[in-house]
């Protein structure tokens, strides 16, 4: 176990329970301890790229060299 708390599911209860990336599970545990994971209906949406968001935004065509001009404070 991380020290987050996660876990990894051993590869024969994944494909016992015909899991996939991005497949929402839900544990349970009974009065003697023993851990039940059960596939729940719904899928998890896939996480984004983190550049996903800025991605196609620029409407401003700039050269590399006048970019780092302006950035620098050069002329």
């Amino acid at each position: 176990m991380t020290v987050k708390g996660q876990v990894t599911i051993p590869k024969k209860v994944r494909e016992a329970l015909r899991l996939t990336p991005g497949d929402a599970v839900d544990f349970a545990v009974s009065q003697e301890g023993q851990v039940m994971v059960q596939k729940v209906g719904i899928r998890l949406p896939a996480k984004r790229d983190r550049f996903d968001a800025a991605r196609g935004k620029a409407q401003v065509k700039w050269r590399t060299n006048d970019l780092m001009a302006l950035l620098r404070g050069t002329d």
